[in-house]
């Protein structure tokens, strides 16, 4: 009686390390699938007509102040968005650092977006709290009555704000 009840456990158990391989290697097939589908993946696809972004820019850290220079360079490259893409950069509070001319080390990155066809706004409301006239900012800066009001506007057009 002991060996039938051995040999029956034998065989339950030996049943049981075959579906468990099985399972293993099922895993490990769905795992490679799921690896190479994301390997294979190329991001969404544009499909409206226009997509437009507003970022925000408020504060005075260059490291913040670079990215979100590049950060827009790099987004008008995405040859997705060739030709459907509006942006804008509205500074407000210590963002409005970029915009003076005693820090001409952000002018010409500042233009160039400009001429790539980016809005390059101010708060008129962080100009009046700090005591900024307009004379102190790069000559080709456009201006908001404030900057807040700009994205609360911006964004129930359907604009994107995005804040490096």
């Amino acid at each position: 009686m002991d060996l039938i009840i051995f040999n029956m456990m034998k065989k339950h158990l030996t049943i049981a390390c075959i579906l468990l391989a099985m399972t293993t290697i099922q895993a490990k097939a769905q795992s490679n699938k799921l690896l190479l589908n994301n390997h294979q993946y190329t991001g969404a696809v544009a499909k409206k007509k226009m997509y437009k972004a507003i970022y925000q820019l408020d504060s005075n850290d260059p490291k913040t102040i670079e990215k979100a220079i590049r950060n827009i360079n790099n987004v008008l490259k995405d040859p997705r968005l060739k030709g459907h893409l509006q942006i804008e950069l509205v500074a407000f509070s210590g963002g409005t650092e970029a915009y003076l001319k005693k820090n001409s080390q952000y002018e010409k990155p500042l233009q160039d977006l400009v001429e790539k066809g980016v809005i390059v706004a101010q708060c008129l409301n962080t100009l009046e709290e700090k005591h900024i006239p307009k004379e102190e900012l790069f000559d080709f800066i456009g201006y908001v009555p404030s900057g807040n009001g700009e994205l609360i506007l911006r964004a129930n057009e359907g604009w994107v704000i995005v804040k490096p």
